[in-house]
Formats: structure tokens, sequence, C-alpha cells
């Protein structure tokens, strides 16, 4: 079946999921629904989403609705809206609009990890499967019924957006497999078990604090789902210290407090050390732990907060 639809998305996996939809001539592109252009890093500069930058390459129809209330699409003629990371509430009168109402390429094996952030969450879990759900969207968040999974396993070294980059190409699969399946009434859609459900927030800065008690897997596992935003961080002298680069050692020192080896910087945790390879103090440039040490004479048998 030959398909109009409408797409909803923002970031870098919606980018990936509308190149996919493009690539296939079983469809056509009526609109593209992205959010407004934002400021962006330090010089808060304009900045255009991946996807707007995209739909522009390929001469698309773009929309870029503030908010969804007043959005007109009754006009419109198309069977389906595909949405991924799109980031706005889409309410429920434009979801009933379009025939065969709306999909959501969802970065979790839903119903768990409901919510924004799936990816980070279920590696600062550590969790060791992830995976993507296609779903029907309705007005509640990541609630609708499945049309389809895939298994996707995370590797114990594996960050954020590296994870992220390497479910792009099973999404992709997926949404073309699904989608023709979908609209030729080939799928039965299935009810997620709803006392099954969990939820992620939106992270922020303070989310990346270290509680140095912790285990250094947990500590680990905060630094690959939180890297590169918010990034993860402590205070030593009363500033911020991010660490950039980190790997979990064998040795034991007390929690918190800190150890230079040939150069090289540790610091202890519930159950053994983190090493930083890599940090920036508040203010300053990122630098190797050997540049900090050079800098920072006092830094050994420090404890860090």
């Amino acid at each position: 079946m030959h398909a109009k639809i409408i797409f909803f998305g923002t970031h870098d996996f919606g980018a990936a999921m509308l190149s996919a939809l493009i690539k296939n001539k079983n469809y056509d592109i009526v609109a593209v629904v992205t959010q407004p252009d934002r400021q962006a890093g330090r010089k808060h500069e304009i900045s255009k989403s991946p996807v707007k930058i995209l739909a522009e390459q390929h001469g698309l129809n773009i929309l870029q609705p503030e908010s969804l209330k007043n959005l007109e699409l009754g006009t419109k003629n198309w069977d389906l809206s595909v949405v991924c990371q799109y980031g706005l509430i889409i309410p429920k009168i434009i979801l009933e609009l379009p025939k065969f109402g709306f999909i959501n390429i969802h970065t979790s094996l839903l119903p768990k990890y409901r919510g924004a952030s799936p990816i980070q969450t279920a590696i600062v879990n550590g969790e060791t499967e992830t995976g993507i759900t296609i779903m029907l969207m309705d007005e509640k968040m990541d609630h609708g019924q499945i049309l389809s999974q895939a298994k996707i396993q995370i590797s114990a070294d594996e960050t954020y957006l590296n994870l992220q980059k390497r479910m792009e190409p099973a999404a992709e699969e997926l949404l073309i497999k699904t989608l023709p399946e979908y609209l030729n009434g080939k799928i039965t859609p299935t009810a997620q078990t709803e006392n099954e459900a969990t939820f992620c927030k939106i992270f922020s800065r303070d989310d990346g604090r270290i509680d140095w008690k912790k285990t250094s897997v947990e500590i680990y596992n905060q630094y690959r789902g939180l890297s590169p935003w918010p990034g993860v961080w402590t205070m030593w002298n009363g500033k911020r210290l991010k660490l950039l680069e980190i790997k979990i050692s064998n040795l034991r020192i007390p929690a918190g407090e800190t150890k230079i080896n040939d150069r090289r910087i540790f610091v202890g945790t519930k159950n053994g050390a983190i090493e930083i390879l890599s940090l920036q103090l508040e203010g300053k440039k990122g630098q190797t732990a050997a540049n900090f040490i050079s800098g920072q004479p006092l830094f050994e048998s420090t404890s860090l907060t």
C-alpha cells in the first residue's frame, strides 16, 4: 500500500527514521513536523534540528509550531503519522486525524522505560538488554498498543551515544518491516502489561553528581549513561570537577579519597576504585589525568565529595 505520511521528529535518531522513510518509495512524506529552531552551544547561536536539516535537503514541507494546540492539519490528506523523538505532547484531537493513526518508534522494550530517556536510563540502571518498540499512540505517554519489537544487547563499556547510534539500523529495519504489515492489516496490536510499566525522567545536571559511597560499577554505569550530557562530576576544593573519561579499577581505596599512582588518578568507591583518565576543573579546559596532576600538586590524598 502506498501511504501518505506526516513525520514528527526532532533529534538525530528521529532523523535516521525519516531518512529510512524517504528512501522507501512506498511512502510519500506529506509534511515534517519538528520543534522550532533553538539556541545551542556556548554562543547561543540559533540551531536547526537534525530532522529539519534532513527535510530541507529533500525539499519537504516543514512545520515548526511552538505548540500543537493550534496546528492546522485537518485540511491535509494523509494516511498515517510516524513519530520519533519529537519532544512535544501530541493532543488527542490530532492523534485521531489520520486513518491509520499515529505510530511511535520508542527506544526501549515497552512497557519498561516509558518516558524521555529510555536509553540513558537503561545504561544507568546496568541493563544488559534494551530494544526498539513500534507502537500505536494514544493520549497517554508511551501507553499504546505494541505492533512490533526488536531486542538489542548492551555491551559493558557502551556509552549512551554509542548505543543510540548502534540502535538506529535495527530501528530502521523494524520500521520498514512493520509499516506494510500494519497498513495491510496483518498485525494484531498487543496491549501493554500495565503493571510492568516503569518510567524514566529527563536527566538534569544534578543527576550527574557522583556519590563515591556507591560501587564502582554503579558509578561507571552512571558515567556511561550520562555522557556527554549532563555528564558526571564531583566537587574538589569548592569547585565542580567534571570527569570526562573514566574506567573501573581493582585498587582498594577509601570511598572518595584520591590516590596518584604513576601519574594516574584513582578515586575510592564502596568496593574498589575508579580511574579518571581525563577531567575538567570548573573554569578550565579538559585535560588528561597526567596534565591535571602537573598543575595540581596537592590533589593526592584529598577527598572528593
